[in-house]
């Protein structure tokens, strides 16, 4: 296997599992990163379940979490069994790679939630020995006591001795196994042991494809193809007869990953901190609420957050009109002993002749809070509507 240089696209979406797989929870890690962002809705939540049409089963809570972090049907396959409650006080939930174990008290390594060493459960195969074998069955016994021999674990001298023969074989000790080539490059570029685990056979082959075994999973590869995962978790829900029928749906929502993207939270379109007089297009905004009201006479046409002036810089309140409208500059100086320079700043419309303008923000996303050296800082996609929208001359109505 010398030649073997390439792995799927699964190696490459499943190489963020390393990252992922320990803390189970970590799907919405992204809310903490986002905290002082665009306010969201408050009353939203993501699902707690969710349904997967192609293979007819749900997906629930902590299973969830640990599906979407680790890279979902690309990573783990589709659910392919419903829950399982085991002897031994487990709930489990096979998928077509990998098993989701839930332990209520915590496995021997503390774990709540955690894959299943469904590779490790393959075992080798059984090697028969009798007195005549024909052609057939003795070629079958031969390659069978080849696959088991590739488990047969290595001593450190046995390591070298191959790494002498392969340059690139890399030694495991933890389970006396090596890996090199395609499997290693794929095996490395997965988490090494925090996807795959570590391997717990030699690379070896039957019917002219290779294969490995890992802890939670099978590699294969075949002259002239890509290294890729076997199924072993519809392997072994083959072998154990357990049961695959699709649930019913009911209310549960379809997969979809806009499911979990918070809805942003938009200003009150019926509650404007004022309403302007005169009929014509108008922008109301407010400094407490770091937010703004777009009106056509005196019905609100769009409504947003925004960033202004922080304490140092605040944002003079008052009545003001666009005076000029410049589609992207670089603003540069300095103000009040602090230097800045932005290149290209978007859909630039100015109210005050100091230097007060409205615009978009690419360079932040905390809308809903001060940010600016006294300017109105906007989403894009807003400044680039209110841009088309107003002209020079807009009424801008800025209060405290």
């Amino acid at each position: 296997m010398t030649g073997r240089k390439t792995v799927s696209v699964r190696s490459v979406i499943v190489a963020r599992v390393a990252l992922m797989v320990a803390v189970v929870v970590s799907a919405m890690a992204w809310t903490g990163s986002r905290a002082a962002a665009l306010p969201i809705d408050p009353d939203w939540a993501p699902p707690p379940t969710v349904y997967v049409p192609a293979t007819g089963h749900t997906i629930d809570r902590l299973f969830l979490d640990l599906w979407r972090s680790g890279g979902g049907e690309f990573t783990y396959g589709n659910p392919i069994t419903p829950e399982i409650e085991e002897k031994d006080g487990r709930v489990v939930q096979y998928y077509e790679y990998a098993r989701f174990e839930y332990w209520p008290e915590g496995n021997e390594d503390g774990e709540i939630v955690a894959l299943g060493a469904i590779g490790a459960e393959l075992g080798p195969p059984p090697v028969v020995r009798r007195g005549f074998q024909g052609r057939e069955e003795g070629r079958a016994g031969a390659t069978a006591a080849a696959e088991a021999r590739a488990w047969t674990r290595r001593t450190e001298r046995d390591a070298d001795r191959i790494a002498r023969e392969r340059a690139d074989y890399r030694f495991v000790p933890e389970t006396g196994h090596g890996v090199w080539g395609g499997f290693r490059a794929f095996w490395e570029a997965t988490g090494e042991a925090a996807y795959l685990g570590n391997p717990i056979s030699e690379e070896y082959e039957v019917d002219r494809t290779a294969y490995q075994v890992f802890e939670r999973g099978k590699l294969r590869w075949r002259e002239g193809g890509a290294v890729a995962m076997e199924p072993v978790g519809a392997m072994l829900v083959e072998r154990h007869n357990l049961p695959t029928d699709p649930e019913r749906r009911g209310d549960i929502p379809v997969y979809d990953e806009a499911l979990f993207v918070a809805p942003i939270a938009q200003p009150d379109a019926d509650a404007p901190p004022a309403v302007p007089t005169g009929g014509g297009r108008s922008i109301v905004i407010s400094l407490g609420e770091q937010a703004m009201w777009a009106f056509e006479g005196a019905r609100v046409v769009r409504t947003s957050y925004v960033s202004t002036g922080t304490e140092k810089f605040k944002t003079p309140p008052g009545q003001f009109f666009v005076n000029t409208k410049i589609d992207s500059q670089t603003m540069a100086g300095v103000l009040g002993g602090e230097s800045y320079n932005v290149p290209d700043v978007p859909y630039v419309m100015y109210f005050t002749d100091r230097g007060h303008a409205i615009h978009g923000a690419y360079w932040h996303e905390n809308f809903g809070n001060p940010m600016s050296h006294g300017c109105i800082n906007l989403p894009l996609d807003v400044a680039e509507w209110i841009y088309g929208w107003a002209a020079v001359g807009l009424p801008v109505l800025i209060v405290e």
